[in-house]
């Protein structure tokens, strides 16, 4: 995504209760039509910020401007809160029907009655709902109610929509097709959104940008490409789905290579290092390759270890298979690579991963630093 327009913006916030510092963000800024993720386990202050940048939570310190202007008094707040949505993992509805739920936001904005029955008509295709229009949402499932929700949502057209946890409660199935939908009309509409998750998978397939969270602060913000690629330390790269975090002391040096020592095994890494160095480094799983022992295969990977499996796991797609290869490795492989290997516990294979596919976290930054410099 090419750079926007900045259309919201938080600066120095904080969020003190009892005496317990629960949000500290120096800085912020979303923009314009991207769809923005917070992503972090239960208790990292997603919902207190995306609250704070909705102004449902109060009070706090700090800054909040909107399109270039400050937010400030009572009534540039009510003004602000007018161009936005909220859709939270409960759908609070109101007792009564599927259409005038949609239509309540445009009954408060006073819009005429043709205008109503048009958007709201809109709104029911748009969200695969038209046949429940006269359904009371008492009888609605979860899935339909919160296609409900975000039908109301888009209905007042809002320049940002905020998003907490709005799959959290659905069964899978109804999970899957609500992003999908949801992804497609967010493209369509070009809606800044801001979208609040612990499921990594979630963020990763909606996302622009991502911020990873932990304790009140924002550890690091980039593409999910950066993010899951390029984690900046242990507690994001554990969290963004690396499976492989090793320790190991640089052994070598050439031009544009190193060499790291991980328990008298050696790896080859693509970077710059200073001999001597302890370096932490990751290794994502789907970019480990399994073969047969001996290996017939040729392989361009600069780094090819015989190992043993120690224990293979299900994941429903696919197995996540646990090596000793002198080190600690995991690998993801298909159910069918798995029949075709004839892999089992306690069998021989060849791991293999290229230079390249290592990323190395040479500094353990404070967490508080990472704040705004990767945006």
């Amino acid at each position: 995504m090419g750079q926007s327009e900045i259309i919201l913006e938080a600066r120095n916030i904080q969020v003190v209760r009892g005496g317990t510092l629960l949000l500290d963000i120096p800085s912020l800024s979303i923009r314009e039509g991207e769809i923005f993720s917070l992503i972090g386990p239960n208790g990292a202050g997603k919902t207190t910020l995306m609250q704070t940048l909705s102004f449902l939570q109060k009070p706090f310190e700090g800054e909040i401007s909107f399109r270039g202007r400050t937010v400030h008094s009572n009534h540039s707040v009510i003004e602000y809160r007018r161009r936005l949505a909220m859709v939270f993992q409960e759908p609070l509805l109101f007792d009564t029907t599927v259409f005038d739920n949609i239509a309540s936001g445009l009954k408060i904005r006073r819009m005429k009655r043709q205008h109503i029955h048009r958007v709201v008509a809109e709104q029911l295709e748009r969200f695969g709902i038209a046949s429940l229009s006269r359904r009371s949402a008492r009888t609605l499932s979860g899935g339909e109610a919160q296609r409900t929700s975000l039908a109301r949502a888009f209905a007042i057209r809002p320049e940002i929509l905020f998003l907490d946890e709005p799959f959290a409660s659905l069964d899978p199935p109804s999970r899957e097709s609500l992003i999908e939908d949801l992804e497609g009309v967010l493209r369509q509409t070009g809606t800044t959104a801001v979208f609040a998750t612990h499921d990594r998978q979630e963020a990763l397939r909606l996302s622009d940008r991502i911020a990873v969270m932990k304790g009140g602060k924002i550890l690091q913000i980039g593409s999910p490409g950066e993010v899951t690629q390029r984690p900046a330390n242990e507690f994001i790269a554990s969290f963004v789905g690396v499976e492989t975090i090793l320790t190991g002391r640089v052994v070598k040096r050439e031009e544009g290579t190193f060499t790291v020592s991980v328990e008298d095994q050696e790896i080859e890494v693509v970077g710059e290092a200073r001999y001597g160095e302890t370096v932490v480094f990751c290794i994502r799983p789907e970019n480990v390759i399994l073969s047969t022992y001996p290996s017939k295969e040729k392989t361009s990977a600069r780094n090819v270890f015989p190992g043993k499996i120690e224990k293979i796991v299900s994941l429903v797609f696919y197995r996540k298979i646990h090596l000793d290869c002198g080190f600690p490795l995991v690998a993801y492989i298909t159910n069918h690579s798995l029949e075709s290997l004839s892999l089992r516990e306690g069998k021989e294979v060849v791991a293999s991963f290229k230079a390249t596919a290592i990323h190395v976290i040479r500094k353990r930054e404070m967490e508080s630093e990472q704040v705004g410099r990767k945006q």
